[in-house]
Order: structure tokens, then sequence, then C-alpha cells
């Protein structure tokens, strides 16, 4: 696929009511969180954005809470970039904010206190992409489980971050999983871009379906419009709806 293939375009993407139709008669595997984990005693979940955590496998996280595990969560930006040209949010104020939101999101999940800040730049991981990989190598094992975004993903920033954990989990001998964020939006239902023979849904209990939406609402930041630029919120209407589904997919 090239990037042309993979554009975000304006809008709210492909209809989540397709989507929802298309997932409920495709026979996509379910696994169990025992068997989605391969047995790993660590789990590393990696966001290119403060939010990301929540969007890809906030269900994820909090059974991972309820089952007494201990991930650790790993922000590679502060998410300086969500407002481009803005008075309301500069970079500054989302530096403070976006990390803040994420530990208040975290304790909706039940894991308060568990997140590491790498503070590479936002929009910029691609350049940093080698580096995020190296740094990302100092808190593996072998056995361990990474969580992270799709390598193909749409974003530069999900796309670079999915690359970097690939290699350092190739070299650390630690396992990976993928989680679509972008792609439920530019792609198409039955998308033959996408692997869905790799695909693997993970049904959410009531728990954790509701502390993902109690997650998802503490980004207060990406939530509400700008009145400064005029710019509408940055996380859309269908990418909240995406992360209120009762089930999770990831690639394995």
């Amino acid at each position: 696929m090239t990037q042309e293939d993979r554009l975000i375009g304006p809008g709210d993407g492909t209809p989540e009511a397709q989507w929802l139709g298309w997932l409920s008669d495709h026979a996509m595997q379910d696994a169990a969180l025992d068997e989605l984990l391969c047995g790993s005693q660590r789990v590393l979940l990696v966001a290119p954005h403060p939010d990301d955590e929540v969007l890809a496998a906030g269900g994820l996280l909090a059974m991972l809470a309820a089952h007494r595990h201990d991930p650790l969560v790993i922000a590679v930006t502060d998410g300086t970039a969500s407002h481009p040209g803005s008075t309301e949010w500069p970079a500054e104020r989302l530096k403070r904010e976006r990390p803040l939101e994420s530990l208040e999101a975290l304790t909706c999940l039940g894991l308060a206190g568990v997140n590491l800040r790498m503070q590479l730049p936002d929009g910029g991981l691609q350049a940093a992409e080698e580096t995020l990989s190296r740094r990302l190598e100092e808190y593996l094992h072998s056995g361990d489980m990474v969580v992270t975004t799709w390598r193909h993903d749409g974003h530069p920033d999900h796309e670079a971050t999915g690359r970097a954990c690939a290699r350092a989990c190739e070299r650390c001998g630690a396992r990976l999983l993928e989680a679509p964020v972008w792609a439920w939006h530019w792609a198409q239902v039955n998308d033959e871009r996408l692997p869905w023979e790799r695909a693997r849904r993970l049904h959410l209990d009531a728990r954790a379906q509701a502390g993902k939406r109690d997650a998802v609402r503490a980004f207060a930041s990406q939530l509400a419009p700008d009145p400064s630029t005029g710019a509408g919120p940055v996380l859309r209407n269908s990418t909240v709806a995406r992360a209120m589904r009762p089930f999770e997919v990831y690639f394995v």
C-alpha cells in the first residue's frame, strides 16, 4: 500500500453502522484475554500519542487491571501537535494537559500511575523511528507482549510506532499485537488491504466497556471544538463511536 491508499480524509470516514454490520457477519476469530496474550507475563502498551492507549486498547487495559496484571503504558509523544495554529491549545499547554488527561484515563481503567513518557516529537516519529526502537529495547524482555498501533494505520506517527515496536520485538524476542485505529476511517468493509486472516476479536466485559467509555471522556482537549481556529474536535464523532464498541480488534 502507498500512503495515498491510506489517506485520512476529512469527515467521519466509513460509517460505523457499516463496520458493525460487516464485523457481526464476518467470521473473525475470537480470542479470550489469555489466548491473546499467549502466556506473556508482562504487557507493554506503546501509544504514539496520549489517547491512543485508550482508542487502540482501552478495553484490554481495563481487563488486564481487573486480572491484576500491571502493564507498562508508554506514551511516545506528549501530543503537542494536535492543534496546529491554536491559541487556545498551544504546544506548551498541550504538553502539560495531555499527559494529565492520559493519567486520568488510566485511572478510569484501574491503572493509575503506570505511565512512561518518552517525549519524542509529535508529528516527527518517522525521523525518530530507530531512536524509538532502541529505547523500547531498554524495557523489553523475551516473552513480553507489546501492544501498539498498526504499522499501516494511515497516521505517520502510528505507522512509525508500529514499525519501531516490530523491530524491537524481533530483536528482544517479544510478541506483538497491533491495533487499527485510523484504518477504520479510510478502509472499506471487507477491505483486502487489511490482514483479516491475522485479526483477533477481544470481547469486552461490561466493566471494561464502562471503563473505556469514561477513559475516552478524559481527553477533554481532543473532544471539544477549537474556537481560536474554528477547527472541530480532534477526536471525531466516528472515532469516539468506534472506541465505544463492545469489542476490540488486533492483528497478531
